[in-house]
């Protein structure tokens, strides 16, 4: 399973499924990260938290623990 915290700077992948539960998955879900949407890696911090990405045309900056629930392809 790759995901979105395997993806490469400058890479555009898809999602195939989001894993977690309850407010969690919600919470991801409202910020537009839905099956089949593709996101666009822009950069990551020196430490690898958070990792900035575009995502239905704006940006988002996201955790590692929640870059971790989002399945690629």
């Amino acid at each position: 399973m790759k995901t979105l915290r395997d993806a490469k700077i400058g890479s555009t992948v898809q999602v195939v499924k989001l894993h977690g539960e309850g407010a969690v998955k919600r919470r991801i879900m409202d910020m537009g990260i839905t099956k089949g949407v593709e996101i666009y890696i822009r950069k990551v911090a020196p430490l690898g938290d958070p990792m900035e990405v575009t995502v239905r045309g704006y940006e988002l900056s996201l955790r590692k623990a929640d870059c971790q629930m989002i399945e690629i392809a």
